[in-house]
């Protein structure tokens, strides 16, 4: 089950996908933008995507109730639901030139949108694919517009029920969407490793027949590579060219050397899967002769029997296998043979 994204092929069976998230980590910078996808690039990804909204789709400009974060374990805490979005935001002409920096360096570029004007928007930048967030996987209408335009959705999970996803799914699917990729995510920033309960990826896949991945905001790198080898085959990270210098999305951000990492450590992750094999692999067979194997343990003249001090199961492995040990015992010898040699069957009467 494979899905195309660009030049891409992206599922099962495929190496991970790795999606660098710029967020708002450009610091309503576009130069620092372009430095993002450069350094993405150079990190090894595959892709780059943005957050295509206004502070005004996303919210209302209200500074009281429900609208302020007053949460103190909250990284935005402090700040209105608005002001944060306007900080955060992605200018929308921006999204041109940042799209064709990914081009020229090779990557697939594309957006969450988060209302049907952001679609719109995409659509006329001619996006491969599209993103839906956590915080919109139950936005019914958004998913049957992004569907609609009959491109590839990848959509992250965190906090639906399985019903809800059951609803997300069949609402993308009948508005025709063909390709369709679920992501696991904890939305926590950053989330706590206990929390990633990694294996609802497989059950997830099983479930919605569909090719899955991550969407991850744990610290470090250990839950990505895991979920590759739980049957990941996308793995998105925030991305911002340093922690120190700040970024809304900064605390829960991987730098380029931490990116470069982590495609390199998955990739490295999938080749491990490999295939079911036993007996031994092509870069094994030269340490088949160092396994135990019947050795004859002292001189012995022809005709003599074999005694249980006359023969070692010993190393190296060029003599019978162990397992003859009892057939040999008490079989006399054709000729006389030295200390040292394998035994074989060709040595006995």
């Amino acid at each position: 089950m494979s899905i195309r994204l660009g030049k891409y092929l992206v599922g099962r069976g495929q190496r991970p996908f790795v999606i660098a998230e710029l967020s708002g980590n450009h610091d309503q910078s576009l130069d620092k933008a372009l430095a993002l996808v450069d350094a993405a690039a150079q990190s090894g990804v595959q892709a780059v995507k943005l957050q295509t909204y206004t502070a005004d789709t996303m919210t209302l400009d209200v500074d009281s109730g429900e609208f302020f974060i007053r949460d103190t374990d909250n990284l935005w805490q402090g700040q209105t639901l608005h002001q944060l979005y306007a900080k955060a935001n992605t200018p929308w002409e921006w999204h041109a030139p940042i799209f064709e920096r990914a081009r020229q360096k090779g990557l697939i570029a594309f957006s969450t949108p988060f209302d049907a004007t952001a679609v719109e928007f995409l659509e006329t930048l001619d996006v491969p694919c599209y993103k839906i967030a956590s915080f919109e996987n139950n936005d019914l209408p958004l998913i049957r517009k992004v569907a609609k335009t009959g491109k590839p959705i990848i959509l992250s999970t965190g906090m639906a029920s399985v019903g809800e996803l059951e609803e997300a799914v069949n609402c993308a699917r009948e508005a025709g969407c063909k390709d369709l990729i679920l992501l696991k995510c904890t939305s926590a920033y950053p989330a706590p490793v206990h929390e990633a309960n990694l294996l609802t990826l497989p059950h997830m896949q099983a479930l919605f027949g569909c090719a899955v991945g991550l969407s991850d905001h744990t610290l470090g790198l250990a839950v990505p590579i895991t979920a590759v080898a739980l049957g990941a085959c996308v793995i998105e990270k925030h991305f911002v060219l340093d922690r120190n210098e700040g970024g809304v999305d900064a605390a829960f951000s991987l730098e380029p050397d931490e990116l470069r990492q982590l495609v390199e450590q998955a990739g490295q992750a999938f080749d491990a899967l490999g295939d079911i094999c036993y007996g031994g692999s092509a870069s094994e067979q030269p340490s088949k002769k160092y396994r135990r194997s019947l050795y004859i343990a002292r001189d012995i003249k022809a005709g003599q029997r074999l005694s249980s001090e006359d023969i070692k199961c010993i190393r190296p492995g060029l003599g019978l296998a162990p397992k003859h040990w009892d057939q040999v015992i008490g079989r006399c010898v054709r000729d006389d043979v030295c200390k040292g040699t394998p035994l074989a069957w060709s040595l006995l009467e």
